[in-house]
């Protein structure tokens, strides 16, 4: 009878984990993980059968990670502009995490995430600023994007934008486009008169 496996797959899986967070997903390997758990490669492949499946339950793992500062976004008083907050946190705090999920191929990515927290918080949008649905989803477009590049200079440690700074470029994002969608008719569709829009603007 073999021995009882001295490490969980969970833990094996948490090993593999704090080798991301530490260099990024190319330093996990059979070896590595091993190596952080003291043992030898043997134990690993008591779990899993191959690495692609140790990455994909890293993957997951992660994924759940990322989970809690979504949910912890949600619980603010304006959830999609909390949800964007924690995103940026995230990206600030777990770097190589982020690279893992959204800027590395994988079944995550970023369109999935744009999609599912879409969906997630398309209700807030439409009660918070009183639109429709379309109108919430192209608002939401617009601002992803915004919290996205923010995430990105976040990662690539060129830019360290402090919270209130983060909070005060959404907040102003967030009033221009609600401002733009309510007031100027056809602005969602992209059919209004451009010229004439910002001729009146640039006469005030």
């Amino acid at each position: 009878m073999p021995p009882k496996p001295k490490f969980t797959k969970d833990e094996v899986v948490a090993a593999a984990l704090a080798l991301v967070r530490k260099g990024g997903i190319h330093a996990v390997t059979a070896r590595d993980i091993a190596a952080e758990l003291g043992v030898s490669t043997r134990p690993i492949f008591t779990y899993f059968d191959t690495m692609d499946e140790v990455k994909q339950a890293l993957t997951d793992m992660a994924e759940g990670i990322y989970a809690d500062y979504v949910r912890a976004g949600l619980r603010e008083e304006i959830p999609f502009l909390g949800v964007g907050k924690q995103f940026i946190a995230f990206s600030r705090e777990e770097p190589e995490l982020y690279r893992l999920l959204f800027l590395s191929p994988s079944k995550q990515g970023a369109s999935a995430v744009f999609e599912h927290t879409k969906q997630i918080v398309r209700s807030s949008v439409t009660k918070t600023y009183r639109i429709d649905e379309s109108s919430a989803d192209f608002y939401y477009y617009h601002l992803w994007i915004a919290v996205f590049g923010l995430a990105a200079l976040n990662v690539a440690d060129d830019s360290r934008i402090s919270d209130e700074d983060i909070s005060k470029m959404l907040t102003n994002y967030s009033v221009s486009f609600c401002k733009a969608i309510k007031e100027i008719p056809g602005f969602v569709a992209g059919d209004y008169d451009k010229d004439a829009v910002f001729h009146n603007l640039i006469s005030k």
